[in-house]
């Protein structure tokens, strides 16, 4: 089986080839830390978290670096709004990703380059691209030549004669600098500073990078010129990623990266989930102070089955119901998690350590359908397929076992089951506590239930009304909800 990778570049399905065999350098574009993650961020680097385990359980060796944005229009503009300083908005809303981030199981990188760090990088940068006449200093700033780049817009597919036709004077009025580009297309590699703004020492003046140039810089650094995999959201291929590649590609003559990966956007009541437009839900709302459709405060596993349930190119929306589908079926395979730790005594397993990350058989039918399904562009939802079912098969087995009814699978078959489980569940960061078992309660079955349900309907049938009022009174007091509808069996649900 081949790894493929859509390739936002090439918009096609390419297989997976590493520089470098069996080692990945990937880079994601982080945070602009000026405020708490929303549910748009959350997806990101749930997706990304995601992809790199999954490359590690594959066998590669990943060096994920993700940068943070700590120096920018926004940040000063909290500062200001706090009365605070840039230093300290950025360090507070830093922690503040981290706090959120970890709740939902996402590992750290293997480091965090900060934008303020790397001011020599990002000044060596721009004089080499200015050497190589793609960038022109004015009055302090300096911009990069688009139009020198033959292959500007080979990422977002846009052409800059049809941009300019289609922005008109827009262009003009929403770039106060616009008079002193040669082009209303070149854009920023450094800012000349502004009274009151942090500011360094460059070549052209004390000033500040520009956004794009950052990770330019931070990429070369942590990582070398030329990477495997640039990940990030969808709204970043234009103009920040084409910006990039013009940037690095011009400066070093050689690819930035080979692939690059996008993430959909989230959209809440139809439109794209963003800080911009006030249209947002943070993480720690989310977690702390959310409710989904049955009144449950939303567990971090469930928002992150959430996100892997979607196909991780396309937009998905954000719903009551959405929510509440995912709780559900995080239920599920937590259950099916915790069978184990709850039953394995009692079937006579003599081992119930955590289990190690290949310590299951590598060719298992379940693991084969798992591999086979996300190997094809990190088809997560397809994988959670294999894991739902699994999970299913032993929470039925739990069931009979919580009310001493006699089960007859084999219980090797079942551990094996259950070790499957726990890594496929784990190469998508989806864990559980075993310190936190369900409690149980007792009850009725679901086999019983069915066959409750069975004997009352041939009461039904034969008008034998007593029967059925009390079978129907049982399964009220045992807290099984029946529904009625007429020339179909009834159904139930537990309250």
């Amino acid at each position: 089986m081949t790894l493929t990778i859509y390739n936002t570049l090439s918009r096609t399905k390419e297989p997976f080839q590493t520089l470098t065999p069996n080692q990945v350098k990937m880079y994601c574009c982080g945070v602009t830390v000026y405020d708490y993650c929303h549910l748009g961020h959350a997806r990101s680097y749930i997706v990304w978290d995601t992809v790199r385990r999954y490359l590690q359980w594959r066998g590669y060796t990943v060096e994920y670096v993700q940068n943070f944005t700590d120096i920018d229009d926004k940040i000063l503009k909290r500062a200001d709004l706090e009365q605070s300083s840039m230093t300290a908005v950025a360090e507070k809303y830093t922690q503040a990703y981290f706090d959120d981030l970890h709740r939902l199981n996402v590992r750290d990188a293997d480091s965090y380059p900060l934008a303020t760090k790397h001011i020599q990088e990002i000044q060596d940068l721009i004089a080499d691209l200015e050497r190589k006449g793609f960038a022109y200093a004015v009055d302090g700033d300096v911009y990069f030549r688009v139009r020198k780049d033959d292959d500007y817009g080979k990422l977002s597919k846009r052409n800059l004669d049809d941009l300019r036709a289609g922005a008109g004077e827009r262009v003009e009025a929403a770039d106060p600098d616009q008079q002193k580009k040669e082009d209303p297309f070149d854009f920023a590699l450094w800012k000349a500073a502004k009274p009151g703004e942090p500011s360094w020492e460059s070549p052209w003046g004390n000033g500040r990078p520009g956004w794009h140039i950052e990770c330019s810089a931070m990429i070369q650094k942590q990582l070398g010129k030329t990477i495997d995999i640039h990940c990030g959201g969808g709204d970043l291929v234009f103009p920040h990623h084409e910006n990039e590649i013009a940037q690095s590609e011009c400066a070093h003559d050689r690819p930035l990266s080979t692939y690059w990966m996008h993430n959909g956007m989230v959209k809440l009541s139809g439109e794209k989930m963003s800080k911009s437009l006030g249209n947002f839900i943070t993480i720690r709302k989310l977690l702390n102070d959310y409710r989904d459709g049955n009144d449950q405060q939303i567990d971090p596993m469930t928002v992150r089955l959430f996100v892997l349930t979607a196909q991780y190119r396309k937009p998905m929306d954000f719903s009551d119901a959405s929510i509440t589908a995912a709780g559900q079926s995080w239920q599920t395979i937590k259950d099916g998690m915790l069978f184990g730790y709850e039953y394995g005594e009692k079937l006579g397993w003599d081992n119930l350590a955590p289990i190690r990350a290949g310590s299951i058989p590598a060719t298992t039918e379940e693991v084969d359908r798992f591999r086979t399904a996300v190997d094809d562009d990190f088809n997560f939802a397809e994988g959670l397929v294999v894991v739902f079912e699994l999970a299913k098969e032993l929470r039925k087995v739990g069931n009979i076992i919580a009310h001493d009814s006699e089960q007859t699978v084999d219980p090797t078959l079942l551990k094996d089951k259950w070790q499957t489980l726990i890594e496929l569940a784990g190469v998508l960061g989806l864990e559980v506590n075993p310190n936190k078992l369900k409690v149980q309660t007792p009850g009725l079955s679901d086999e019983e239930i069915d066959s409750l349900l069975t004997e009352r309907q041939i009461a039904r049938e034969n008008k034998d009304f007593a029967t059925s009022d009390r079978i129907r009174a049982q399964l009220t007091e045992d807290k099984i909800v029946v529904i009625d509808k007429a020339g179909v069996p009834s159904t139930w649900y537990r309250s």
